[in-house]
């Protein structure tokens, strides 16, 4: 289970959480311009827009899971586990490997605009990158600092949506995650007003209670209304740190904890870590379970014009600073 979100304020700003009971072995990775992608099915492409995010890499190629690229266009892949559907390689259309996904997007797209062009005659197939490496089941979230679209290969085809929220968690699939939202328009970060009746003398009695009845559980779809709500109603300085700092509060809204979360005895879901993208600047933030320190890997701090990727083992421990 994952949530993603964008945010703007002189910037703009795009992250995620992974979470999951285990880690693949996940690296701060920059793809630079000249690395060359060789697609299934559409060919090599030696010459390309440089990206940064978090991989698995694997036989020396990015299997990203969420990734920007130097013109500030971001993409991350959510579980979407039983309505995800992917397709034998079509005749007359643009067939791209599901694991080829993020990168072919972000090799030759600088928007939203253009991915949705891009998307028009397009194909997601169930080509697996090895044996060992079958398709996993994900939707889609591509957005830049106008608008986001949620992409979804299922039973009845490539489902492309605009998301004017700029969040996406799992299932169920985003249309109906959009429209769940109807049962929390109530919902407010002001104090409520007693519209139960004329007669009951009601009052408030905390902060807070305008936001009665938003979800708190760790499901998908509570996560979609919890984050959206956050993230909607965020108010922060335009400064980098106070920007950053917001984000990542966003994104902690939807935190989980080991052991409220179990998938197997003694497995449990956690958040292994959350990103938050500068997509304007080209940095890429990330926190992980243990260590809340907010890190940092700059693109432009490298060659963008080599052949070879660049990878970072995130810092997956903390440190106390003491004061005394």
């Amino acid at each position: 289970m994952c949530t993603a979100a964008t945010y703007k304020t002189k910037d703009f700003y795009f992250g995620r959480t992974l979470d999951y009971e285990f880690s693949y072995g996940d690296e701060i990775t920059i793809t630079p311009r000249n690395f060359p992608f060789k697609f299934r099915h559409t060919g090599e492409c030696n010459s390309h827009f440089a990206m940064i995010g978090m991989a698995h890499i694997a036989g020396g190629y990015p299997l990203y899971y969420d990734a920007m690229n130097e013109k500030g266009l971001c993409m991350a892949g959510l579980n979407f586990v039983g309505n995800a559907v992917y397709f034998e390689p079509k005749k007359g259309k643009k067939n791209v490997a599901q694991f080829e996904f993020i990168p072919y997007i972000l090799s030759h797209c600088d928007s939203v605009f253009q991915a949705r062009k891009k998307l028009e005659n397009f194909n997601i197939t169930n080509t697996q990158f090895s044996d060992k490496l079958p398709c996993a089941q994900l939707h889609w979230i591509i957005s830049d600092k106008n608008e986001s679209l949620t992409v979804e290969s299922t039973k009845d085809g490539l489902m492309v949506y605009d998301n004017p929220v700029g969040v996406l968690t799992n299932n169920p699939p985003f249309n109906i995650q959009l429209f769940m939202l109807n049962n929390y328009m109530s919902l407010s970060p002001k104090q409520p007003e007693n519209n139960f009746g004329k007669s009951a003398e009601l009052h408030t009695y905390s902060r807070g209670m305008g936001a009665i009845g938003l979800p708190g559980d760790l499901s998908s779809a509570s996560r979609f209304a919890k984050v959206a709500f956050t993230k909607l109603n965020s108010v922060s300085g335009e400064s980098e740190s106070e920007s950053v700092s917001q984000f990542f509060h966003i994104l902690g809204s939807v935190d989980q904890q080991r052991g409220c979360c179990k998938v197997a005895d003694g497995k449990y879901e956690i958040t292994i870590y959350t990103s938050c993208c500068n997509a304007d600047k080209g940095i890429y933030y990330y926190t992980t379970y243990n260590n809340h320190q907010i890190c940092a890997v700059d693109m432009h701090k490298t060659d963008l014009d080599s052949a070879e990727l660049t990878a970072y083992t995130p810092i997956s421990e903390g440190k106390v600073f003491y004061q005394n």
